[in-house]
């Protein structure tokens, strides 16, 4: 079935080089591919000891990230290589302090491969969540790299669990431990003969825990957060779907102020959000503390700011929910609010968790979207006490990240 498989990678990058000339993010995926054997020339150490931790993409980074920088305080003396699959990721993080080499993983190409752990040699090898390239996992095993996963996540109906499926469970025991982040998972996996795994739940948790701890000041958004007692409605990587239904709120009750931080910050989306909002907002980029403190809305047009910005919020809401699917729950609910989210969020285990324990609540619509904040703007203490149960939660669910470490010896 390899030759099979690998076939089907060669029709796969085909289709990236044609969709290149055309298409920005798969030029990239080709371009930053190019420059691979470049980057390992210039920047690996003969000799020494790598840790190689791989990333699909940026979500899966910042779960490996609390991984990367214990690594890095405990054991000095190892290198770290970090590779990216998506130029989501790739560009965010290319110039990451805490890894020695950043670069794309090389297509799945049993040649390409060898050349790339020809010139990096790890030590050992991590992978994040769920990526499984089979030749990759092959050559790891056959060199004796002990590999992991780490943050697994494993439903039913995946394909390691269907008949066809036998190439990808083949793949699954070319790891030495499986570390993942549910009983369902470990159930999963022990119906397929796999028995070397351990429920440690999900390293974001302990990632997000660092981020609050290291929260920077911002006094512009302090300033509007704090100028008078109304509360402080902040929704996160929202989408136009999101922005239909919260806009039409915010603008019929005076009594609350909105951050909105919208997943695109492209000029067309900041001017078509701005001219649907009838109460006067500015955009942070344009804003200082005084003219913040004159606005009921904070548009937030940068990254990188929205982890430190919840700190500011009574009521969370989190984007993606009407899409693909809801983004990061966990990094609003450390600092102890009520979480709102979109009705796909099923495949999210934190965000059924977070329901569970009083901590989040979902929303279809804008009837209940009203519903659900009306309550809890209208009873302080119901607020405050579903806030508290979000933040007890990420509390009660950290220590993956030692869990694993300590495991595999490090």
């Amino acid at each position: 079935m390899r030759p099979l498989y690998t076939a089907a990678i060669r029709l796969y990058a085909a289709a990236v080089h044609a969709a290149a000339l055309f298409n920005g993010k798969a030029r990239k995926m080709i371009d930053g591919r190019r420059n691979i054997d470049e980057v390992l020339r210039e920047k690996i150490v003969p000799g020494a000891r790598y840790v190689w931790l791989h990333a699909a993409s940026l979500g899966e980074f910042e779960q490996g990230r609390p991984l990367l920088e214990a690594i890095r305080q405990r054991h000095p003396d190892y290198k770290i290589v970090l590779t990216f699959f998506s130029p989501s990721g790739y560009d965010v993080r290319r110039d990451y302090p805490g890894a020695d080499v950043v670069c794309y993983l090389p297509f799945d190409f049993p040649r390409r491969i060898r050349r790339f752990l020809d010139r990096v040699r790890p030590t050992l090898a991590l992978f994040v969540k769920y990526e499984f390239w089979l030749n990759t996992l092959d050559e790891l095993r056959r060199r004796r790299v002990p590999t992991y996963l780490v943050s697994g996540i494993f439903r039913p109906g995946q394909l390691f669990f269907r008949p066809i499926g036998r190439p990808y469970r083949d793949a699954l025991r070319c790891f030495d431990h499986l570390f993942v982040q549910d009983e369902t998972s470990r159930q999963l996996l022990a119906g397929i003969g796999l028995t070397n795994v351990t429920v440690t739940g999900d390293t974001r948790f302990d990632r997000v825990i660092d981020i609050r701890h290291a929260a920077r000041p911002l006094p512009v958004v302090a300033a509007f957060a704090e100028r008078d007692a109304r509360p402080v409605l902040i929704a996160g990587s929202s989408w136009p779907e999101d922005e239909a239904l919260l806009i039409p709120y915010f603008n019929a009750h005076p009594d609350l102020k909105l951050i909105l931080a919208p997943h695109e910050i492209h000029e067309a989306h900041l001017a078509a959000i701005e001219a649907r909002l009838t109460r006067p907002a500015l955009r942070l980029s344009r804003a200082d503390a005084d003219t913040a403190a004159g606005v009921d809305c904070l548009i937030v047009d940068s990254f990188g700011l929205l982890s430190s910005i919840y700190r500011y919020a009574r009521i969370a809401y989190i984007g993606g929910g009407f899409g693909h699917g809801i983004h990061n729950a966990p990094e609003a609910a450390v600092y102890a609010v009520p979480v709102l989210f979109g009705p796909n969020h099923r495949k999210f285990r934190e965000a059924l968790d977070l329901i569970a324990c009083g901590g989040a609540f979902s929303i279809t619509d804008a009837s209940t979207l009203t519903a659900r904040l009306d309550a809890l703007l209208a009873d302080p203490d119901a607020c405050t006490a579903a806030g508290e149960s979000a933040g007890a939660y990420i509390q009660q669910h950290s220590g993956a990240t030692e869990q694993i470490l300590h495991s595999i010896g490090l």
